[in-house]
């Protein structure tokens, strides 16, 4: 692993689970390492190595879903939610350091200052709700979602409904495994046409 990719994977899982102010750069150099100079080298300073962490995570959660989605075919836009419900959380186990970190509270401090934090912060967001919202909106077409629902304010709850499970199995408040059935229900009954068929 070259030197840059080690930094960024061991600075992520200390920005994460230790927080900005904590994790200092002599730590981040002593675990990775490499001398201190090596890391300002590479990012400047410790709120550019974040930015580089937070840019990473967007390409690699967009990445994701787009190799999900390609030659994947859906039966009806609420099988793709469905679909897209339970990959996003396997996503986030599968990511589980990068999901807890965009859950941390200075992420969304430096955004108010940092056009960079906001832009990327803004694309991971983006990308989610957008695939919730497309899914959404191809069962409304196709006849498996009720033509009441809106896509974009749909997606948005659908969203934080996921994230909010995310946020208690990072926090471990929450089997989250166990919601994972419940969560499908309401997803069904929220957003799904009526439909006289009870085994449905």
């Amino acid at each position: 692993m070259k030197k840059k990719e080690a930094i960024l994977k061991v600075a992520t899982v200390m920005f994460a689970n230790k927080g900005f102010v904590d994790t200092s750069g002599q730590e981040l150099a002593r675990m990775t390492g490499v001398a201190e100079g090596t890391i300002f080298y590479h990012f400047g300073s410790k709120e550019g190595l974040l930015l580089a962490i937070l840019e990473k995570t967007r390409d690699e959660i967009v990445d994701q879903f787009e190799q999900f989605f390609e030659n994947r075919p859906f039966a009806s836009g609420l099988e793709m939610i469905e679909e897209v419900v339970a990959f996003h959380l396997y996503l986030a186990g599968l990511m589980e350091d990068k999901f807890l970190l965009l859950h941390r509270h200075f992420l969304y401090k430096f955004s108010e200052s940092n056009q960079g934090f906001r832009q990327n912060l803004e694309a991971i967001y983006n990308c989610l709700v957008d695939i919730f919202e497309k899914a959404i909106a191809t069962g409304r077409a196709d006849g498996s979602i009720s033509q009441d629902v809106n896509p974009r304010k749909s997606a948005l709850i659908l969203f934080t409904m996921v994230d909010g499970l995310v946020r208690f199995k990072n926090y471990n408040l929450y089997d989250a495994g166990a919601l994972f059935n419940e969560l499908m229900a309401m997803c069904r009954r929220m957003l799904r046409a009526e439909c006289h068929d009870p085994s449905i």
